[in-house]
């Protein structure tokens, strides 16, 4: 089995927390983490997708107190949002009792509808977690491990399939999933056909600026209608909006988010790449890089500070800014897919006019090795480790 990295940070939330909400896109592996860390203390499971974990809970409180000296964990809590009060008066009970930290862990696959119904009755009481997909700290140093991870993307069974074929026929059956499921349970009022093809829309322009009247023409719907509808992929922790990194330079800047399909093997489903030869001749090659890096940095940096892209409308680019404050400053990282990347003008003014303290170019190769003007050619894994020690 991999092991994940935030089992470290759902830990450390447990032992500092009442309840913890570990949030991530289906068959990310939320369960088996949680099953993972009930191993080691009394944990009850309870499953709200089960009719007969559901019944369980008819009486909630009566049922939850007979467990008060176990790690409860509560599998698809949206299933049975109306838990959060009762959980409420448990923790506030507990508390008084003695017992202030690692009650409740829930699990959920859409953040922001998660984050809203527990904010309501668990404020002050609820950490959150996110579990990703697998990132490239977790799966070996090894550059083919990389390039199996860009071209299947990090769900654990797509990235672990005996082989292409088997990848790809479970990231196809994961998008149906989605489709036939989670958009009647998340958002009933969206036609599963209307964003399946908003979600391979935006798979072709992969890192693009988000235009949604653009989208809208080829949806045959309105901009607003395509808002929401992005807006429940971005919940649903599948596509990532990237702002735009806004600094006092006087500039005139663009203001329009960059978007990304968060996981790279669901942009290759999505366009119907079946492998390393057919995803080399299409030309979202480049943007797929870029979104895999993107996410692969952004899934271990500190989640402190601004994280966004520069670009102003003279044509100064930056793929990624990160304020990481305190020592570690501002950090510039540029994405490449060449093995032999080079300093271009658009990169050299967006440094001038953003004076980080560190300036990277990623690029597909191994070498870490100096460019020029203060900026270090370096690869995946050894920029994610730095990201990662801060």
């Amino acid at each position: 089995m991999i092991r994940r990295r935030a089992a470290v940070h759902l830990r450390a939330a447990l032992a500092r927390q009442a309840a913890v909400a570990l949030i991530g896109p289906r068959q990310v592996g939320k369960t088996t983490l949680a099953l993972e860390i009930a191993k080691s203390r009394p944990a009850l499971y309870l499953d709200l997708e089960s009719p007969g974990d559901r019944a369980k809970l008819a009486d909630p409180e009566l049922f939850l107190s007979a467990h008060e000296d176990k790690l409860v964990i509560l599998d698809e809590i949206h299933r049975l949002p109306e838990l959060f009060a009762s959980l409420r008066g448990l923790i506030d009970r507990g508390r008084r009792g003695g017992r202030r930290t690692g009650r409740f862990l829930v699990l959920g696959s859409a953040a922001i509808d998660l984050m809203r119904q527990s904010g309501e009755s668990l404020a002050g009481r609820i950490e959150f977690v996110e579990l990703g997909t697998l990132d490239a700290l977790e799966i070996g140093p090894s550059r083919s491990a990389r390039d199996r991870l860009w071209l299947r993307g990090g769900f654990p069974d797509s990235f672990l399939a005996r082989g292409e074929a088997d990848s790809v026929r479970w990231r196809q059956s994961f998008i149906r999933t989605y489709l036939e499921r989670d958009v009647a349970q998340f958002g009933p009022r969206i036609p599963a056909q209307t964003l399946e093809r908003l979600w391979t829309m935006l798979a072709h322009n992969q890192g693009g600026l988000l235009n949604a009247s653009r989208l809208a023409s080829g949806l045959a719907i309105s901009a607003p209608t395509v808002a929401r509808y992005a807006d429940l992929l971005v919940d649903l922790l599948l596509v990532r909006r990237l702002p735009p990194f806004h600094s006092n330079v006087g500039k005139r800047m663009v203001k329009s988010p960059k978007v990304y399909v968060r996981d790279s093997g669901l942009v290759h489903a999505l366009l119907g790449l079946r492998d390393a030869d057919e995803l080399a001749g299409h030309p979202v090659v480049g943007p797929s890089w870029e979104g895999f890096v993107v996410e692969s940095l952004l899934a271990v940096a500190p989640d402190r500070g601004m994280r966004g892209f520069y670009r102003t409308v003279a044509g100064a680019e930056i793929d990624l800014v990160l304020d990481l404050g305190g020592r570690a400053g501002r950090w510039a990282i540029e994405i490449k897919r060449s093995l032999a990347p080079r300093i271009e003008r658009g990169l050299v003014h967006a440094l001038s006019d953003l004076q980080p303290m560190r300036s990277f170019v990623v690029y597909p190769g191994d070498d870490r090795y100096p460019l020029g003007d203060g900026i270090e050619a370096i690869g995946l894994r050894e920029m994610a480790e730095a990201l990662a020690s801060l």
